[in-house]
């Protein structure tokens, strides 16, 4: 089949088809420029009909046995493992991932779905005394319903997959919307491949469209009870403030302005080869990336000659090349946005060490110095190849260069005390801190998130169970009560 031909359609109620509006959305290779398809865009009608659907048959599939309802993720990981090329292709055509990054994508995005199988089982209910005589309290777990997803466009198949598959396995219902740039690998693909494993009809809706057209629809639809959005934190913001508003429930995994700490005792050519990769995977396009490296004087100028030296071999150009190591960026807005950030950082104050230029989307790395502190680009997030080295006088410093941003998701600490990382982690702003690795980290089952403005909640893992099921209480009185009057 052809993806980008079979899969550039609206799914809803297990039906393959067009979207209604008036115009188009137009999918194309951001290295190539290529038109990969057009999408007739969903309108309010269709959305309304997704969400429907999901609710017509949710309460069916919450009542499944979840030992079968398991049965879907365990053949869908299968059918990954079977596709493998063909979903490399395309995530390689759609959003310029290198083979590298489309590798580290799908071998996440089948993690994942392994533990949405362990989380069909996760829910248990409880019970809890109570001071009334001859009563019995009983707390369950229960599917919050329909939950609508709203997907990013720089690991569209894995962050789409990271919050339906749990969602299903929980006994939901979901209607996705991916990123316009990356329809069908974070919509459509995701959508076949649990049809084909044998998820039921209408349980799961993607509409292909934007806000243009359907304004706040997706969001303010009476029937969702929880928005999962991934994206960047001005669009998190609004939806927020959507959800807030009709009492629904956000899971907001929002942007970061992430620190790499390398510590007056750190292992410099460690360092320097976890800042690189935390930098520049998937061109900067991570909202985890390291855009500020933070380095104690003491080892700057050793660390930041070979930093230098390292960016300088990175390959750049095209994504199909398996030496490739920074594609395109998603559009050329993105590249452009980028360029005009790194004249304008230069312009303020910044030493270029490196200095990228752009080629069409393909905009190869700079690394930028000598920043003022008042420099706009230290408190930005930066997605794109940019990297940003900062000289600190000592720890004390680094923790507050670290936390002088709004945003809070990830970071990393390189030292040669195990002990000495793990204080300063604790003094960092963030949701996420490693010691000794790269800033740029998911793991199944450990809570991913951030604070301040990267965003609100908790995804993986038992947070997952928190993300999507609502708790009920049902009391049982076994002997009769008596009543005041």
């Amino acid at each position: 089949m052809s993806y980008f031909t079979d899969l550039a359609l609206q799914y809803i109620d297990g039906e393959w088809r067009q979207g209604s509006g008036s115009w188009d959305i137009i999918d194309f290779n951001p290295f190539s420029g290529d038109k990969l398809a057009s999408i007739t865009v969903a309108t309010t009608a269709e959305v309304d009909q997704a969400y429907r659907a999901a609710e017509r048959h949710q309460r069916d599939w919450a009542k499944s046995n979840p030992y079968t309802r398991r049965l879907v993720f365990e053949r869908a990981i299968r059918i990954i493992e079977e596709h493998e090329r063909e979903i490399t292709e395309a995530i390689i055509a759609e959003l310029g991932g290198t083979r590298l990054k489309a590798a580290f994508e799908l071998h996440l995005a089948k993690e994942f779905l392994r533990e949405a199988i362990q989380l069909a089982l996760r829910p248990e209910g409880r019970i809890v005394p109570s001071p009334v005589d001859g009563k019995e309290n009983r707390v369950y777990r229960v599917p919050v319903g329909v939950v609508g997803v709203i997907s990013p466009f720089n690991f569209p198949f894995l962050l789409s997959l990271k919050s339906v598959a749990p969602a299903l396995a929980l006994g939901n219902a979901v209607v996705l919307k991916p990123h316009q740039n990356t329809p069908v690998c974070g919509g459509g693909l995701v959508a076949k491949v649990l049809e084909d494993a044998g998820l039921p009809a209408g349980l799961l809706n993607v509409v292909i469209t934007d806000i243009a057209e359907i304004g706040d629809a997706l969001i303010d639809h009476p029937v969702p009870k929880v928005i999962s959005f991934t994206g960047s934190d001005r669009v998190g913001r609004h939806v927020a403030t959507v959800a807030a508003s009709h009492f629904k429930r956000a899971v907001l995994e929002l942007g970061g302005n992430s620190a790499l700490i390398v510590l007056d005792d750190a292992d410099v050519d460690y360092a320097v080869d976890a800042a690189v990769f935390s930098r520049f995977v998937h061109q900067g396009q991570v909202c985890m990336a390291a855009n500020r490296i933070i380095v104690d004087r003491a080892v700057a100028d050793a660390f930041t000659e070979k930093f230098v030296a390292k960016v300088k071999t990175l390959k750049v150009g095209d994504p199909e090349d398996p030496g490739t190591h920074i594609g395109p960026l998603i559009n050329s807005a993105q590249a452009d946005n980028v360029t005009l950030m790194v004249e304008q950082t230069v312009a303020g104050g910044a030493t270029a060490l490196v200095r990228g230029s752009a080629d069409g989307n393909v905009v190869s790395p700079s690394v930028l110095t000598d920043l003022p502190p008042e420099s706009p680009a230290l408190r930005e997030e930066i997605f794109g190849p940019v990297a940003l080295i900062i000289p600190v006088d000592g720890e004390e410093e680094a923790v507050r260069v670290a936390n002088d941003t709004p945003y809070g998701l990830s970071g990393a600490v390189h030292t040669g005390d195990i002990d000495r990382g793990i204080r300063v982690a604790h003094r960092i702003d963030a949701g996420m801190i490693h010691v000794n690795d790269s800033t740029v980290a998911d793991e199944p089952i450990v809570p991913f998130g951030g604070q301040k403005n990267s965003g609100v909640g908790r995804l993986n893992g038992e947070q997952m169970v928190e993300a999507f099921t609502s708790t009920k209480w049902i009391s049982v009185q076994y002997e009769r009560s008596g009543f005041p009057f």
